[in-house]
């Protein structure tokens, strides 16, 4: 099935564009880096070819789950909708944080945050193999009785949300703020500023942040990209370095609980998120 984000690729690539333009106008350096750019839009076209790929899989497995659902919310209802947003949201905020505080699922993650720019042409630099493991976080709500086409028509509007939050270009934005994720809060979270690492990880609703004490303000130029910075173009070794780091960290660990840490305890542990 056509989702939401795959219809979108042609509202994208001219945003990026458009965006593009624009930091030329102003003189911005944002987009003086093509590699960069232009590795983020392959990975961003690889990840739609590899989600596409896993999503045969995964298909399957949020439809057996709702198969077994007990209940069955009705697609023609409003309030199903708006259910399935704030629980689709917050599965998100979920999903994001551990991926940023469990190294196995940090290793998918990595990938978006290791460019160090900061344009629309990043939110397109995702993962090829998160596929492999995120429906783990997804697959609870269609057991919670959701069909597996609704979950991705909402999903798919909430990534494209989060699209357009990926620019400098927009300051602040009033109240607005409060309640909804901004430019201003993603560029925290894509900052590796100590008072920035690893906050605000919402997905359309920054009021998750609020209450799980995990917001911050932005209060000053974030640095972007990872602490252990890759210094490549190559999109393979993008894709699965961390795994690979994770490997030599595993090596240099003696015990299983130690090994086992390097696996699913934070990323920050022995060689540093990387």
């Amino acid at each position: 099935m056509l989702t939401p984000t795959v219809i979108a690729i042609p509202f994208f690539a001219s945003m990026i564009a458009i965006e593009a333009f624009w930091a030329r106008r102003k003189g911005s350096s944002e987009f003086n880096d093509s590699k960069d750019t232009c590795g983020n839009i392959f990975m961003g076209f690889m990840s739609v070819v590899w989600g596409a790929l896993f999503g045969l899989a995964t298909g399957y497995i949020y439809l057996f789950f709702y198969n077994i659902a007990p209940f069955k919310f009705p697609a023609d209802a409003w309030w199903t909708w708006v259910a399935l947003f704030f629980i689709d949201d917050l599965v998100y905020y979920v999903f994001h944080r551990v991926s940023h505080e469990s190294r196995l699922f940090w290793n998918f993650h990595v990938v978006h945050h290791s460019s160090e720019h900061y344009n629309l042409s990043v939110a397109v630099r995702q993962s090829w193999f998160s596929g492999i493991l995120h429906w783990i976080f997804y697959a609870p709500i269609m057991l919670l009785g959701f069909a597996p086409w609704m979950f991705a028509v909402m999903h798919g509007f909430n990534l494209i949300y989060q699209f357009w939050i990926h620019t400098k270009f927009i300051k602040t934005m009033g109240w607005f703020e409060y309640v909804f994720n901004t430019p201003s809060h993603h560029r925290v979270h894509h900052g590796v500023n100590n008072p920035y690492l690893d906050k605000n990880y919402a997905g359309v609703l920054i009021i998750w942040d609020r209450m799980f004490n995990s917001f911050v303000q932005e209060t000053e130029e974030p640095r972007y990209g990872i602490i252990k910075p890759i210094h490549s173009y190559n999109p393979l070794w993008i894709n699965t370095h961390g795994w690979v780091e994770m490997y030599q960290a595993i090596k240099r660990q003696t015990g299983v609980t130690k090994k086992l840490k390097c696996v699913f305890a934070s990323p920050n542990m022995d060689v540093g998120k990387s």
